[in-house]
């Protein structure tokens, strides 16, 4: 399967200027492309504002979604802020080229940016199939999380969209290396470059890891660009098979 990362500044609170952006990176993707990841909250930057910028879902941003994958003929994922029973939701959106959509609300909010004071956390997991590959759904702060994000034999691949800042750039490329190793799956991480309506920095750095924690491909920081890895199951099931640590992994319930 071929994947595409979309590493792109974004317009702070402008949603009209983010769909027109994208649409225009969306026309250039290469041909044979089966996923693309566009950055977390990639309408409006990671914004507080959910009151005055929320949509009541299913709005405008996953109708252009599931009309950019019917389009183009590729499945596409990124967050937007949803509204649902009066709440708000940084929700993921994974559209198929058929139209249709499954979702992932934000487990983990970024309580040091208030998010949790703005938004309601979600309580499901998800993983979503696409061209035989078995999916887990993540975004941002959740990369701090292994309980949440540990493999139990369930996913292939894991997808995370974010506006993780530069001042963490440490942390948010050692953390996706360890996801890859300790779970022995392929990751794939969208991340925003640019300056945010709070004046924070973000670097980018996207990339996708191969399940032993090699980058095989890296977008340059502070630049934007699309990244493209074809990933390999057969190369999946020769590392899980040679090196079989599920095998001796600890069991372990989730509360809420």
């Amino acid at each position: 399967m071929k994947i595409a990362v979309i590493q792109s500044k974004l317009y702070w609170e402008l949603p009209d200027k983010n769909f027109e952006q994208f649409e225009q990176k969306l026309t250039g993707i290469e041909p044979g492309t089966h996923l693309v990841l566009l950055p977390e909250m990639f309408t409006t930057g990671f914004s507080m504002s959910p009151a005055s910028l929320a949509e009541r879902h299913p709005g405008r941003t996953v109708e252009w979604m599931k009309s950019m994958a019917r389009k183009h003929g590729f499945a596409l994922a990124g967050s937007y802020i949803a509204e649902t029973d009066g709440k708000y939701f940084n929700r993921m959106v994974f559209a198929y080229p058929n139209g249709t959509i499954e979702t992932y609300d934000k487990r983990h909010l970024f309580r040091m940016a208030n998010e949790d004071a703005h938004y309601t956390s979600g309580t499901q997991r998800v993983i979503v199939t696409h061209e035989g590959w078995r999916i887990l759904l993540a975004v941002c702060y959740d990369l701090r999380f292994p309980v949440w994000l540990r493999n139990r034999n369930d996913y292939d691949l894991m997808i995370l969209v974010a506006n993780f800042p530069e001042r963490r750039r440490y942390a948010w490329n050692s953390l996706l290396v360890a996801r890859a190793i300790e779970n022995q799956v392929y990751v794939a991480a969208c991340n925003r470059v640019g300056t945010d309506g709070n004046q924070i920095n973000h670097t980018g750095d996207s990339q996708i890891i191969d399940p032993m924690g090699q980058i095989i491909a890296q977008a340059k920081p502070n630049t934007e660009e699309v990244i493209y890895s074809s990933i390999d199951k057969d190369y999946l099931h020769s590392v899980r098979s040679s090196f079989p640590v599920h095998l001796d992994a600890d069991s372990f319930e989730i509360k809420l």
